[in-house]
């Protein structure tokens, strides 16, 4: 149950992210291609994201983690070409897809969290 909320919650954040981002569209905002980039992230993001961190520690390290943004972007780019309805345009679109994307999950999430500690009290 929990995957499935945090999959609604990265769709939630990959529609608003792709509204307010120009260089970024989601084919007629549909919420079932955001439904499938957010699948497809998490799934890239399990799979291919730890390879792509381990093989560049030393750059990640000399950057003081910086080069994990351009990780993910990289990451976001690879989701662009396995989705039809999902582009990115370019690096720089894809870098701050990654930056705005995970603030805006970030804020569902604590919204999330808030709501579970309430429900907790109770």
């Amino acid at each position: 149950m929990n995957f499935i909320v945090k999959l609604l919650i990265s769709t939630l954040a990959v529609l608003i992210t792709a509204r307010l981002l120009p260089g970024v569209e989601i084919k007629d905002n549909s919420f079932l291609t955001g439904f499938i980039v957010a699948v497809v992230l998490a799934f890239l993001n399990s799979v291919v994201k730890p390879a792509l961190v381990f093989l560049t520690i030393p750059i990640t390290v000399v950057t003081l983690g910086l080069f994990l943004i351009v990780i993910n972007a990289g990451i976001i780019l690879i989701a662009d070409n396995l989705i039809d309805g999902f582009q990115v345009n370019g690096f720089w679109s894809a870098f701050f897809f990654s930056i705005i994307m995970s603030m805006v999950t970030s804020f569902f999430e604590a919204i999330k969290r808030s709501d579970d500690k309430k429900n907790q009290g109770e």
